[in-house]
């Protein structure tokens, strides 16, 4: 009972599952909730995901040795960049292990009180998934160090020179933490974690298979020269993957009678500003700007940014990263300077 009462406050139709995560910002524009599209196409197994096949044959071993020894699985920290499974990972371990899972944000939890209901809930070796875990502050990231370690915590009751402290049991538990940022956790923090895995980029080949496997779950039917034009211009990650999948689908329906081949495919995609290399409207800006205003550089983030109109902020964290890893632009302490596969990219001239 306890295991439905969880698994329906953070999943609106369990029995619809698919593959990988999709992004709660997706370009889906139909009736349907993001929420119930992430339920579909997010895979409740492990055989059903797609790539990180180092991550899971390591994480296999280790729920199987759990499983034989019926202890609880060691705390696992994954961490690498959004979109690339984290989320899915955490959905998946408890499905596997046969317990149950709460979701927390690390942003959620202000004070120690705020994380007591989420311990003191928890079953023989079910999971506790802390989002965002970086964001955790000092006072709840100490307070986790005995639960994690000891299962045990300390609930003063009163105040001042009466009060006193009661020592609580925990049942054991698993802790997934998931972070975009690992360098932010402490020492203390990320060595009470006995797994930590980093999830890499996926090859066009997983995410062609991604598409196609969950164009199934949408009751679509996509080629595979479809399926990969939208891996091509996903930036090796399953979420945009989807994103990119939604729209071409809700196009397809609107303006294609529900057909979709290549030629519908790059229609779509070129409508919403994504090109051939998956570079946006806003990366396109970018560059327009670094090469024409700043005659390819080197200029500083916030020249950039007033030429714009855009915050440095939404340029530092949003646009550059997929620059730097295209290799189109490079960072120097003097500032930003475009390759010469910028200048490709936008048909322009390298200067003398």
């Amino acid at each position: 009972m306890a295991r439905e009462a969880i698994y329906q406050s953070s999943d609106p139709e369990p029995e619809k599952s698919g593959l990988n995560e999709l992004a709660a910002d997706g370009a889906d524009a139909s009736a349907t909730p993001v929420v119930e599209q992430d339920v579909r196409l997010r895979p409740r197994r492990m055989s059903e995901m797609v790539g990180q096949r180092d991550v899971i044959e390591r994480l296999q071993i280790a729920i199987d040795a759990a499983r034989r020894r019926s202890d609880p699985l060691g705390h696992i920290l994954f961490d690498g960049p959004p979109g690339l499974g984290k989320t899915t990972f955490a959905t998946v371990i408890p499905e596997e292990m046969g317990t149950t899972v709460q979701f927390a944000n690390g942003a959620g939890l202000r004070a120690p009180k705020d994380l007591i209901p989420y311990l003191t809930n928890l079953e023989q070796g079910s999971v506790l998934f802390i989002d965002e875990i970086h964001r955790l502050p000092k006072s709840v990231e100490e307070y986790l160090y005995t639960a994690m370690e000891d299962f045990r915590i300390d609930i003063v009751l009163g105040e001042g020179v009466s009060a006193r402290t009661l020592n609580l049991a925990l049942r054991p538990f698993t802790l997934i933490g998931a972070t975009t940022r690992a360098g932010m956790l402490s020492g203390p923090l990320r060595d009470r974690f006995q797994i930590r895995e980093h999830l890499g980029w996926y090859s066009r080949s997983e995410l062609c298979e991604i598409v196609q496997r969950n164009a199934v779950k949408l009751h679509v039917s996509v080629d595979d020269l479809s399926a990969i034009e939208i891996a091509t211009r996903s930036r090796s990650t399953p979420r945009l993957a989807n994103n990119r999948l939604l729209w071409v689908r809700d196009y397809s329906q609107s303006r294609a009678e529900g057909r979709i081949d290549k030629a519908i495919t790059i229609a779509a995609l070129n409508m919403i500003g994504i090109d051939h290399l998956g570079l946006d409207k806003q990366d396109r800006g970018y560059l327009d700007t670094l090469l024409r205003v700043f005659a390819g550089g080197p200029a500083g983030l916030e020249a950039i940014a007033h030429t714009m109109n855009v915050s440095g902020d939404t340029l530092e964290d949003e646009v550059e990263p997929f620059l730097l890893r295209s290799e189109m632009i490079v960072r120097t302490r003097r500032g930003r300077i475009a390759t010469p596969k910028a200048y490709a990219h936008l048909g322009k001239a390298i200067p003398a």
